[in-house]
């Protein structure tokens, strides 16, 4: 019998399973290999966890499995893998859901770090309640010209499209962004997504 909460690992891809597996273990952490979205799927996962899974896969892409988790009343929170930059898409995975997006090849660390937030939010009630409150914070410093940016990325825009949509230089937007990364103690465009996404979820009451 299992202790603890499990790790779902969703990978089609066995050498990143395997990666993962050994990175978790050698973490504390209790890893669950599934080669696909449908094994995990059918194997009932207990509610006391989380997901880690792939978004491009060949049965079921990880986007998919996010609004199936959502139908089946799955509520595990997820991070979300990609080998490609797709910020509409981490957007997307995030409103379903995901706590974090993360770029291959992932930092150890980050990844290690990103599982144990989403094992505490899983466990802790009131975790997203308070981390809806320190990410308005966050943001709570910033002019209308750098949410005007921010919105931009959000869309997945580049620096040029956003300079020209504003109306500014694309040196002054790449400056707008670094504000936004300092100001929001942001230290991936990833983190700096969900933080905008967590501010703007309404509190239940």
């Amino acid at each position: 019998m299992v202790n603890g909460p499990i790790v779902h690992v969703i990978e089609d891809d066995s050498a990143v399973r395997e990666s993962l597996d050994l990175l978790l273990r050698s973490a504390g952490l209790t890893p669950r290999l599934h080669p696909c979205a449908r094994d995990f799927l059918d194997c009932k996962p207990e509610p006391n966890g989380c997901v880690v899974t792939d978004i491009r896969m060949a049965d079921m892409s990880g986007i998919e499995l996010l609004a199936e988790m959502k139908n089946r009343r799955i509520a595990l929170p997820a991070v979300v893998m990609t080998a490609f930059a797709d910020v509409p898409l981490a957007v997307k995975a995030m409103k379903l859901g995901a706590v974090d997006f993360i770029e291959k090849p992932f930092d150890d660390e980050l990844m290690v770090g990103s599982i144990r937030a989403a094992l505490a939010r899983n466990a802790d009630p009131d975790c997203t309640d308070t981390q809806i409150g320190a990410a308005r914070r966050r943001l709570a410093g910033l002019t209308a010209r750098e949410r005007d940016v921010l919105h931009g990325l959000m869309k997945g825009k580049l620096n040029k499209t956003i300079a020209f949509e504003l109306g500014i230089s694309v040196r002054t937007v790449e400056t707008h962004r670094a504000n936004l990364m300092t100001k929001t103690q942001s230290e991936s465009l990833s983190e700096l997504i969900r933080l905008s996404l967590l501010a703007e979820e309404t509190e239940v009451g």
